[in-house]
């Protein structure tokens, strides 16, 4: 394993090209449920500095991640090479989750040059990184990338806004552990 002190030029491309990425976050104490959940989609992952990056949060069917930054802001996001050499990078820091409710959610977007469509994001959610490291990857198996889903997308194209404010309301009010989302 390698500690770096920063995203640098390379490990940003590398990052950039990867389809798809895992999100680790935990409630405080003992007790409550660790959450690990895959995000993916081409263009809903940037890296805006040496030591910040952020992603677009999509209405599904929890909201741990935001209940959990919300509670201690802990967060790991980790990148595996599914193709080429074998690489897993995760990225260790404290998150934090602004809702399309928020003044500064518009300003966020732009952080995203080619997005998919925007309709179902429900938050940005942008981490102060903390630790970068690598390791080596060797049980990765290799996978070939076939493209995007486009199911959440669908999902969100036939909603209306008022829709997804109820559907948050209903579905992504509390996480699994009772924790406020939004």
């Amino acid at each position: 394993m390698k500690v770096h002190p920063q995203i640098d030029d390379r490990l940003r491309e590398w990052i950039e090209e990867q389809p798809v990425f895992f999100v680790a976050s935990a409630p405080s104490g003992p007790h409550g449920h660790v959450n690990v959940s895959p995000r993916g989609m081409r263009g809903t992952f940037a890296v805006l500095g040496p030591l910040r990056v952020a992603w677009l949060d999509y209405h599904g069917s929890g909201a741990e991640t935001i209940a959990h930054l919300r509670d201690n802001g802990r967060v790991t996001v980790m990148f595996c090479a599914f193709t080429g050499p074998p690489t897993v990078v995760r990225l260790h820091g404290r998150g934090v989750a602004t809702p399309l409710t928020d003044p500064g959610f518009r300003p966020l977007l732009a952080q995203f040059p080619d997005p998919p469509d925007l309709h179902g994001v429900r938050a940005v959610i942008t981490v102060e990184v903390e630790r970068v490291s690598d390791s080596c990857g060797y049980s990765v198996p290799l996978m070939d990338y076939r493209g995007d889903r486009d199911l959440l997308l669908r999902w969100g194209a036939r909603k209306t806004d008022e829709d997804l404010a109820d559907y948050r309301a209903r579905k992504n009010a509390t996480s699994i552990d009772g924790l406020p989302v939004f």
